[in-house]
């Protein structure tokens, strides 16, 4: 599973998300809407930049789990600095 499931980031800006694998077992970050791929190893973290995009959702999920590793990634244009 990949908590949060939702992810909120500003508008045409380029972000770098951190994702942990928890888990003992290898793990991909796919999102074909980001044309993003990642292998994460058991109990290991990798960074995915993802960026600049346009206001919209952008759907992931876990390639070896895909029936319950899902999320989504928000974009949204009215997000205050700092958030």
């Amino acid at each position: 599973l990949f908590t949060p499931t939702e992810i909120t980031i500003p508008a045409d800006k380029k972000v770098r998300l951190r994702i942990e694998n928890k888990d003992e077992s290898p793990e991909e970050f796919d999102s074909h809407d980001l044309n993003r791929e990642k292998v994460i190893l058991g109990n290991s973290s990798a960074m995915v930049y993802v960026g600049p995009l346009k206001p919209g959702r952008y759907n992931f999920q876990g390639e070896f789990h895909g029936a319950t590793a899902r999320g989504v990634i928000i974009v949204q244009s009215d997000i205050p600095p700092n958030k």
